[in-house]
């Protein structure tokens, strides 16, 4: 007999609550219905346990975070609204069920409490990516217990195994349970959004709603990496969870409604396990060795010698020191060099050098990918089991000009700023950084330069060579 009895995508948007839309929430009232109506199907079905997955709460780039004091409250104070609170009993046993078959299976969780936020300065609390759809569901039920779960950036194979892990404890528990993945779609489905505008974002809410409600898990987690960075989204990682807890068998889902109103895509959609048995779990595993060989052998002589350069430090203890088999491209020129390490879409380390410090290219790749595993101060040492989740980039540096702010452009132009012996440096084209003021503030702080103070500017283009 099953023990999950429901799956559910639900969106999180406070205006949909009547206390803070003050008429706005009739405008996504398609919404509103369909919220309304896995609350009563949760009150047919009187779950135990109801686990949610919320991108909103304290999150950990390096381990999911499971609640884990007696009671969990919070409100939606923040969004101007004091009457909407919640406290909510913990399900202790499911959490500790749960943390162990995490820790045997290497996945990375913690188990949170007060006196562990406290050591980063934040509350031990519920979040709204919890309390709006809960909000709809206690309207009709509330003799359950929770299992409150925030996602973390370990990677989409990760998350899908852990939410196997939480079927399987379900089920040894023998809990009737129900999982429901928070989370919005694209925010940037309209210029008055609360992002600018991209054509990716409707593609993506599209795409992604479209493969579940198929039950295409393969395509569900293959789809294109740009459109899903640019969608500016934060519902795929708790899917990438839910569907982990319905492994075993083929799925189908069953849209409630989409609206995006507001420029944000919310999705409420309930999901089901078939009759037909199916390992999803085998495909993405496979499909994630067959893209790993594809990016090896596509891969640019660039990031091609950094990775072998890696690869070579991790069996030998030491980097490459015989260069006689580097190709001349890489040995012709000098000079500097930034070397960027990706996990899952995350700086994991980037150390480089401004100018030339070795004889050639390839030399100052083969210096500067094992500073930026090893030596980046920002990160922890990069370890070998880390590489096939690792993309690797590698920045030529051209030589730099003087120049005035007016000739910055953050896209097109590295910049260097300098005072005295005080010099920082920031890459073009980077994610989040926008507008010359935002390059600017940035490579100062770097350099510990004062933003008002007067400095020194020049500027640079990149050759940037990444894989595939």
């Amino acid at each position: 007999m099953e023990s999950i009895l429901g799956y559910y995508l639900m969106p999180h948007p406070p205006i949909i609550i009547p206390d803070i839309g003050k008429g706005e929430e009739k405008k996504i009232e398609d919404t509103s219905f369909a919220c309304n109506q896995i609350g009563r199907e949760i009150a047919d079905i009187k779950p135990d346990t109801i686990i949610i997955i919320t991108p909103h709460a304290t999150m950990f780039s390096d381990a999911i975070a499971i609640s884990d004091e007696e009671r969990i409250s919070g409100d939606l104070s923040q969004f101007r609204c004091t009457n909407i609170k919640m406290e909510m009993q913990i399900d202790k046993e499911f959490n500790i069920k749960l943390g162990t078959a995490c820790h045997l299976e290497g996945i990375p969780s913690v188990l949170v409490s007060t006196d562990l936020l406290k050591r980063y300065n934040v509350d031990y609390e519920l979040d709204h990516g919890t309390i709006v759809p809960l909000y709809f569901i206690n309207k009709y039920y509330n003799e359950y217990k929770l299992v409150h779960i925030t996602y973390s950036m370990i990677g989409d194979i990760n998350l899908y195994k852990f939410g196997m892990e939480i079927k399987k404890v379900a089920e040894e528990l023998g809990r009737r349970a129900i999982v429901i993945a928070s989370g919005d779609l694209s925010h940037k489905l309209k210029e008055e959004g609360p992002y600018s505008y991209s054509p990716y974002g409707e593609k993506f809410d599209r795409e992604l709603l479209y493969n579940l409600e198929r039950g295409d898990v393969l395509k569900a987690f293959n789809m294109n990496k740009t459109m899903v960075e640019e969608a500016g989204q934060c519902g795929l990682n708790s899917v990438y969870v839910l569907l982990g807890t319905m492994e075993g068998k083929e799925i189908r889902g069953e849209l409630l409604s989409y609206e995006g109103t507001f420029g944000v895509g919310y999705g409420v959609m309930k999901l089901k396990r078939e009759e037909t048995s199916k390992s999803h779990l085998k495909d993405l595993t496979k499909n994630k060795e067959e893209k790993l060989e594809r990016k090896l052998r596509s891969s640019n002589l660039y990031v091609k010698l950094a990775r072998e350069n890696l690869n070579y430090y991790f069996s030998h203890g030491k980097s490459l020191e015989d260069i006689s088999s580097i190709p001349d491209e890489l040995l012709k020129e000098r000079h500097g060099v930034f070397v960027s390490l990706k996990k899952f879409g995350h700086l994991r380390g980037c150390i480089g050098t401004i100018a030339p410090t070795t004889d050639s290219v390839g030399e100052e790749i083969i210096r500067n990918s094992i500073e930026a595993a090893m030596h980046d101060p920002r990160f922890p040492e990069v370890s070998e089991d880390e590489m096939n989740d690792i993309d690797i980039s590698v920045d030529v540096l051209m030589d730099s000009e003087k120049c005035g702010k007016e000739d910055l452009d953050p896209e097109r132009y590295g910049v260097i700023v300098s005072s005295g012996v005080r010099r920082g440096l920031l890459l073009p084209d980077l994610e989040g950084v926008d507008t010359i003021e935002e390059q600017l503030q940035i490579a100062c702080d770097k350099g510990d330069i004062d933003f008002d103070e007067d400095y020194k500017i020049e500027r640079f283009e990149v050759v940037r060579y990444k894989e595939n």
